[in-house]
C-alpha cells in the first residue's frame, strides 16, 4: 500500500497549482487562475476530513496484512528503511522519497506532490517563510555570483548546470530566551606626569559592577541530518518578522523536508554560546581603563521558546568530472544571499601561472639578473 499524497489542482481546470513567489498566491499554468493559500487549503481540508477515515480503515487492514510502507524488501540496498513510496493522484506512478521528504514532484507527469502525514503532529511546523525569490531571479543572482570568480571551470557556466538549481524548505528550529548578565571587575587606570627629569605614575583602581538584560530572538538550528549544516547555517538570517503560519499549499513547486534532528541536540550547544555572547557584551561596554581584570560573572537564562520553522533555500550541486569532489551551493530564498565553496579549473590557474610567470622570466633574463 502507497501512503497518502495531496495533489493540489485548479479548482477550475483541474490543472497543477504551484505556488508563485511573485504573487504570493497559488499559480494555475494552464488556465491562468489564481487563489490565496488559505482558500485552496480550506477547499482540501474538507476533502482530507472525507477521506481521512477510509484512508485510517486502509492504514489498519494494510499493517493487518502484514503490509509496509516503506520500501523495505525491495532491492533498494540498506537505505530502503529510510524511503517511502508514495502513489501520483495524477498519473498513478510511485513516487519513492526519503522519510524526511514532505513535498516533491512526480519525476513521470512533473505535477508538484505534497506527502500528506509528514509534517502532521509533532512534525508540523510552526510557521514558515514563502519563497520571495522565484528560480529566474535565483539563477540571475547565481550568474552574476559565479561570473566574478574567475577561475572555475566553464561548464560551471552552462545552462545545464543552472537546472540543477532547485528550491526547497529546509526545516530549522528557532530558539529564544531573555538573558540576564552579571559581571565584577577590577579595573586600572593610570596617568603619566613629567616634572623636569622626573616621570610621576599614577595608578586609579576601581571596582566594576555590569549588569544587562538582553531578549534574545530566532537562534535558528539546521534541523535536518541529511543537509550540509554549515551551508544551511551559512544562508541565515532570515527576516523572522515575515513567518507566516503553516499552510502545506506554500510547498508547491517546490520541495520541503521535515526536521529529523530534535531541538535537545542543540540545547547546551546554544546555551553556552548566548551566555558567552552576554559575557562579550558586558566586557565590551566597558572603555576608559588600561586594563580590566573580570573577577566574577554570571549569566542566567529565561523564558526559553523553541518554534520549529522551515525557511526557503535554493540549492545547487556541482559534481566535479576530475575530482570526483561534489560541491554544495545556497542561497536564501527571501534575501538572495549566496554561500559555497568553489570548484577551481587547473588548467586556468596553470595559464594565469605562465601568463605571469614568462614575462617576467624574460626580463629578468634580459636585465642580466640571470646571467
Amino acid at each position: 500500500m502507497a501512503n497518502q499524497v495531496t495533489n493540489y489542482k485548479c479548482p477550475a481546470c483541474t490543472g497543477p497549482l504551484r505556488f508563485d513567489s511573485a504573487t504570493g498566491k497559488l499559480q494555475c499554468d494552464f488556465c491562468g487562475s489564481s487563489y490565496e493559500v488559505a482558500e485552496i487549503e480550506k477547499l482540501y481540508a474538507e476533502k482530507d476530513a472525507q477521506a481521512a477515515g477510509a484512508f485510517r480503515q486502509a492504514e489498519e487492514q494494510a499493517a493487518a496484512d502484514g503490509e509496509w510502507t516503506s520500501a523495505s524488501g525491495s532491492d533498494w540496498g540498506a537505505d530502503a528503511e529510510k524511503l517511502r513510496v508514495y502513489s501520483c493522484p495524477s498519473c498513478g506512478a510511485e513516487i519513492v522519497a526519503q522519510e524526511t521528504t514532505a513535498s516533491t514532484y512526480c519525476c513521470y507527469c512533473h505535477n508538484p506532490v505534497v506527502l500528506s502525514g509528514s509534517l502532521d503532529g509533532k512534525y508540523r511546523p510552526d510557521g514558515l517563510i514563502p519563497f520571495e525569490i522565484d528560480k529566474k531571479k535565483a539563477k540571475e543572482i547565481f550568474k552574476n555570483w559565479i561570473q566574478k570568480k574567475k577561475y572555475v571551470p566553464d561548464d560551471f557556466y552552462s545552462p545545464r548546470q543552472m537546472e540543477y538549481l532547485e528550491g526547497i524548505y529546509y526545516p530549522y528550529w528557532m530558539y529564544s530566551c531573555q538573558v540576564s548578565g552579571e559581571m565584577q571587575a577590577e579595573a586600572l587606570r593610570k596617568r603619566v606626569t613629567v616634572a623636569g627629569e622626573i616621570e610621576y605614575i599614577e595608578t586609579s583602581r576601581y571596582h566594576l559592577e555590569k549588569k544587562a538584560e538582553l531578549p534574545i530572538k530566532d537562534v535558528a538550528r539546521n534541523a535536518l541530518k541529511q543537509a550540509d549544516r554549515s551551508l544551511a547555517e551559512t544562508v541565515l538570517p532570515f527576516d523572522m518578522k515575515k513567518l507566516r503560519p503553516f499552510q502545506a499549499g506554500y510547498f508547491l513547486g517546490f520541495r520541503a523536508e521535515r526536521r529529523d534532528r530534535e531541538k535537545e541536540e542543540f540545547t547546551q550547544e546554544i546555551e553556552q554560546e548566548i551566555k558567552q555572547y552576554t559575557r562579550e557584551s558586558l566586557q565590551n561596554s566597558v572603555s576608559g581603563y588600561d586594563h580590566v581584570d573580570i573577577r566574577n560573572h554570571r549569566e542566567t537564562i529565561t523564558g526559553e521558546k523553541w518554534n520549529y520553522a522551515m525557511l526557503p533555500v535554493w540549492m545547487m550541486t556541482y559534481p566535479d568530472p576530475k575530482s570526483g569532489q561534489m560541491y554544495y551551493f545556497a542561497m536564501n530564498g527571501e534575501n538572495g544571499k549566496v554561500c559555497g565553496v568553489l570548484p577551481v579549473d587547473s588548467k586556468k590557474l596553470v595559464r594565469l601561472f605562465l601568463t605571469i610567470f614568462i614575462p617576467v622570466f624574460v626580463l629578468l633574463l634580459l636585465g642580466g639578473y640571470l646571467i
